[in-house]
């Protein structure tokens, strides 16, 4: 079928992905924007997956400060170039990845960066709950595997449900940006603040940032 321009310009603006993408998918996919727009973010998975290897040196660091002051948020984003750390696109979002800290209080960037020992206590944890529930023995693996990956989920940024969009993980709105703007980008690190909460509850910033260097895996540890 013939995809008209307006139909071009309807997904760009809905996925920010370059022209000749929206026409192609829009092509391959009968006109049917939905499935353009999915066709597009396994392209961009796919982009991403190939630049994962290039170095980040530049980037930029972003705050959100939230509920007048009672809740603020540093995240450092790197990309390659200072070309792209200055566009509206990158800050834009370095700025929801602020904003997604605040309202989900997650405690690292991904699982390669979660502590086994905690792993390991959760697992515990979610096997004693499975015993005293009754559950048969041979799917208590199965209960126990589960709620770990929620657990999992529910810490790590790039697993969570993207705020603006819960269709979406914010893994894959990364890899979607990578796709975008054509460069490597990397969540290396965030810290989160409350007003008033202490330094050992779940989310709490740690002691002090910088934090150790993150690992090249995406991300790295988190406050």
């Amino acid at each position: 079928m013939r995809v008209t321009p307006e139909q071009v310009k309807q997904l760009r603006e809905r996925t920010g992905a370059g022209m000749m993408d929206c026409k192609r998918a829009l092509e391959e996919s009968g006109g049917d924007m939905e499935v353009a727009a999915e066709r597009l973010r396994e392209w961009g998975l796919a982009a991403a997956t190939r630049k994962a290897g290039r170095e980040t040196s530049e980037g930029l660091v972003e705050s959100y400060v939230h509920l007048g002051g009672r809740i603020g948020v540093l995240v450092e984003v790197n990309c390659e170039t200072d070309f792209v750390a200055r566009t509206d696109a990158f800050k834009n979002f370095a700025h929801d990845l602020a904003m997604q800290v605040a309202a989900t209080r997650p405690l690292f960037v991904s699982r390669d960066q979660v502590p086994q020992e905690l792993i390991e206590r959760e697992r515990r944890i979610y096997r004693a709950q499975a015993e005293g529930e009754k559950k048969p023995p041979q799917v208590i693996d199965r209960i126990v595997r589960g709620r770990l990956e929620k657990f999992l989920a529910e810490v790590c940024l790039v697993e969570q449900p993207y705020i603006k969009d819960p269709d979406r993980t914010v893994g894959q709105l990364l890899a979607e940006t990578v796709a975008s703007l054509g460069e490597n980008i990397r969540i290396r690190r965030f810290v989160r603040f409350e007003l008033g909460e202490a330094l050992d509850e779940p989310g709490a910033a740690p002691a002090g940032w910088p934090i150790p260097a993150a690992a090249p895996a995406g991300g790295g540890p988190a406050g």
